[in-house]
């Protein structure tokens, strides 16, 4: 008899390729199947492994059956075997839409007749069932239609977002094209953390889960529980470059949407210019966050978790079919956290819920997700310490008797998405939101001579931001002679309200001998009435964009027009009022070759166009951003190896940059030309059955090209970083069960200021995790985890400055969590 083995034309047997955890292998005993909708000849058999159930776009036309699974193992990557003769003369059925390889390969196979059983997380085999009544003489085991019990098996991963990962390992994702493109054909350098890398770090912030990456810069402004404040590749994306689920986040100077990453399905970071297909974005690239959607399989999860500085949090995650109808799917995601932090004025508190539903047809050609969230969170208006003239202090400026920064959040949306045929589908995403934010906070002035009082006044703002974007595009795929092409043609409209309030007041002097914080009566400012400002932008963007291969050649090119208007009212002094009208062209152009070996080399000069929200101390309204790239680089993405290498070489140019204000920290300013060179390699693998890696090395020569300090290097961001997080579970033997992980990062020396008079010194900081599976022990234990994560394990608080003012690295945190999955 003949094997027909189709991955082993590409290499590899796929042996051991995923490596699955002891939670999936131990789990998997629960696997019985797949539910079928197909004849009951077609069959589902118990399994030794978890199913791979990470959705996948696939386009596979009714075709010979070889070719089919042929198709099938390109678009998968999963092994099937097969005897020759059970395929011969046998026609596929066709495949299109995005869904997990096991419910596609049920669809290729439906009316040959033939059974198919699973012999692996990624690994199947097709025969042709016994007849009725055979299997009890020879033994075979033959199943009736059977579905799975018990998920748990994997992080709950979700249908849609389009990011396809294995463990830390990335191979699609859409930020690069909107499209389902495999990573190593994008012209751009592209980062992804996924979920499983999000729990094994136990990431708490949008700040952490990124922290990681190569060209990604966190900390210059110290530990801040307000902010997500983010640089990549030297550029600040908190303003200009936050995404989620493709569709910008737009919010005001201070009502700014958090993100909470026990939410996230995955983070991808696509770095450099990026205005062809989304419009807005720093130059330095922008950061989408891939929210948690319905399960195709049930899945349910309790989380709790306790730490240092009183963390307290509960985490709840449930999904799967709505009444064991498979076309109507929900999730609900949500926590409660109450904690403190090493501000004694911020504490970091959060209410976060999180429903989804997503309805298709039978067919599976037409997706309607519903995504909501409601979030309110608490934590500190001030975060800093006060800055002397030797610049250095350990005197917190914030006070907690007026010091809470309350925000509100809420969001609805959609993603829909219709395919016609195998040749064109249409999609749209849609989000409309609500920020509010009040921001309370008491400084220090100044501090008296013989150094015993600090003189001290108190600031509120009020800002709230009201905001909707809609991005529709259609997608055709076709072939002219040798040509095929990923056409996308599309319109995104945006569109913010916001309202900005502003008031300052006293407050009674602090005891720096007793350190009184929160022992006095602070009533806050009595009116808000210094800065009043209402800020109305929308943009308008059509965009076009061609994917075009030809044998090992992939030419990327696309272009984008918007138009842009910008109001800003000073509701003070209506005659300083200003109204802009910006229009702007935005390209990019990029070629990738094709290597067997999974090598790719590509070289891409991409543009960016940003409006930019809010508006200067004097309420002047910010212009845009504009800002240009050239990147050369080389992907390794084998297809026989769990295994990302991405390198590049870039320079950035940018106009019009924001920046922090010197003369006053609550606001920004824009600032001339900045010019970013750099190097940066990240590589993701997973050698043996149970090791996770990732490592990064990014080199930054940053300069302020034009404007004030022209020649000198911004604040806070070093020519060298340096990441690595090594994750490892144990197979076999007495440890089994065990899951230990470590990492650290370092950060070069940097500037404290703009004018390059102070310096940083280099810093590193360790983080650790050890964790069990407790069915290790027991099989009457299945789904309860432990695990203990260790942030800055040496309590490195290094002082940083950054536009003058002193901050620090946060210090040691210890979180335990105890998790059941069932």
């Amino acid at each position: 008899m003949t094997i027909g083995l189709g991955a082993a034309r590409r290499g590899t047997t796929m042996t051991g390729r995923r490596g699955a955890r002891p939670l999936a292998s131990l789990l998997a005993s629960t696997i019985l199947g797949w539910s079928l909708a197909s004849p009951a000849s077609e069959v589902w058999a118990q399994q030794p492994q978890a199913i791979d159930q990470h959705a996948i776009r696939f386009q596979i036309p009714a075709q010979p059956l070889a070719s089919a699974i042929d198709a099938f193992i390109d678009q998968s990557g999963w092994q099937i075997s097969y005897s020759t003769a059970v395929a011969r003369d046998k026609t596929s059925s066709a495949v299109a839409g995005e869904m997990t390889p096991a419910e596609a390969l049920r669809r290729l196979v439906s009316g040959t007749g033939l059974a198919v059983r699973l012999t692996g997380a990624d690994a199947a085999a097709l025969f042709d069932p016994l007849p009725q009544g055979d299997d009890q003489k020879t033994g075979a085991l033959t199943l009736d239609t059977l579905t799975v019990e018990g998920a748990g098996i994997d992080p709950g991963v979700g249908l849609g977002g389009g990011v396809v990962t294995r463990g830390y390992v990335a191979e699609a994702a859409r930020i690069g094209t909107k499209t389902d493109t495999d990573l190593k054909k994008v012209p751009q350098s592209i980062a992804v953390v996924s979920r499983q890398e999000l729990e094994d770090r136990d990431a708490q912030s949008l700040v952490e889960a990124v922290g990681y990456s190569s060209g990604v810069r966190t900390g210059v402004y110290g530990f801040d529980p307000r902010f997500d404040t983010i640089h990549v590749r030297g550029f600040n994306v908190s303003s200009e470059g936050f995404y989620r689920d493709g569709l910008r986040d737009l919010g005001g100077s201070f009502s700014v949407f958090r993100k909470e990453p026990y939410g996230f399905e995955a983070v991808s970071v696509l770095k450099g210019p990026s205005s062809t297909l989304y419009g807005g974005g720093s130059p330095g690239g922008i950061i989408d966050v891939v929210s948690k959607r319905p399960t195709e399989q049930a899945f349910n999860e309790i989380e709790i978790q306790a730490g240092t500085r009183d963390h307290r949090q509960i985490n709840l995650d449930t999904s799967g079919p709505v009444l064991e109808n498979d076309t109507v799917l929900y999730r609900l995601t949500g926590l409660y956290r109450e904690a403190d932090t090493q501000y004694l004025a911020a504490p970091n508190d959060r209410f976060y819920v999180a429903p989804a539903v997503t309805l298709r047809s039978d067919d599976r050609d037409t997706h309607l997700t519903l995504l909501t969230e409601y979030t309110d969170l608490t934590t500190g208006g001030a975060a800093g310490y006060y800055t002397s003239p030797d610049l250095k202090t350990r005197i917190e400026t914030g006070d907690p008797a007026w010091g809470d920064f309350d925000q509100m959040q809420w969001r609805v949306g959609y993603e829909f998405e219709h395919r016609f045929n195998d040749v064109l589908a249409l999609r749209q995403n849609m989000r409309y939101s609500n920020i509010k934010a009040d921001m309370r906070w008491t400084g220090i002035n100044d501090i008296s001579d013989d150094g015993a009082t600090a003189t001290r006044s108190t600031g509120r703002i009020r800002d709230e931001a009201w905001t909707i974007g809609v991005d529709t595009h259609a997608q055709a795929d076709f072939a002219t002679g040798p040509l095929s092409h990923t056409v996308l043609g599309g319109v995104d409209v945006s569109y913010i309200d916001s309202d900005y309030k502003y008031g300052a007041g006293t407050a009674p002097d602090l005891n720096l001998i007793t350190g009184n914080y929160g022992q006095q009566a602070i009533e806050g400012p009595a009116t808000l009435d210094l800065i009043r400002n209402t800020v109305r932008q929308r943009q308008t963007g059509l965009y076009l964009q061609d994917q075009i291969e030809i044998d090992r050649v992939v030419l990327t090119f696309g272009g984008r027009y918007d138009w842009l208007r910008s109001q800003a009212k000073n509701r003070l002094d209506l005659s300083s009022s200003t109204e802009h009208y910006d229009d702007n062209f935005s390209y990019r152009v990029g070629l990738t070759y094709l290597f067997d070996n999974g090598i790719s080399p590509y070289v891409s000069y991409a543009t960016s166009f940003a409006p930019t929200t809010g508006t200067s101390a004097s309420g002047a309204a910010f212009e845009p951003t504009t800002g240009e790239q050239v990147e050369v680089g080389v992907k390794y993405i084998p297809d026989s190896l769990p295994l990302s290498i991405n390198a590049a070489l870039f320079k950035i140019r940018q106009e019009n940059v924001l920046a922090s204000d010197p003369d006053n920290v609550y606001f920004q300013i824009q600032r001339g030309e900045v010019e970013s060179t750099g190097f940066e390699i990240q590589a993701t693998t997973r050698p043996i059955d149970g090791l996770d890696l990732t490592a990064s090395y990014t080199y930054l020569d940053m300069e302020i090209a034009a404007g004030d300090n022209a020649g000198k290097i911004p604040s806070g961001i070093p020519h060298h970083q340096i990441t690595a997080w090594a994750n490892y579970v144990f197979q076999s033997g007495l440890a089994k069960g065990l899951t230990l992980g470590a990492g650290s990062r370092f950060y070069g020396e940097s500037w404290g200021n703009d004018t390059n008079t102070v310096k940083n010194d280099a810093r590193v900081l360790v983080d650790a995790a050890i964790g069990y599976d407790f069915s290790a022990l027991s099989p009457q234990l299945r789904g309860v985890s432990a695990q203990i994560n260790g942030k800055n394990l040496f309590d490195n608080r290094a002082v940083t400055f950054a536009s003058n003012l002193s901050y620090r690295e946060e210090g040691r945190e210890v979180v335990g969590s105890l998790r059941y999955r069932f």
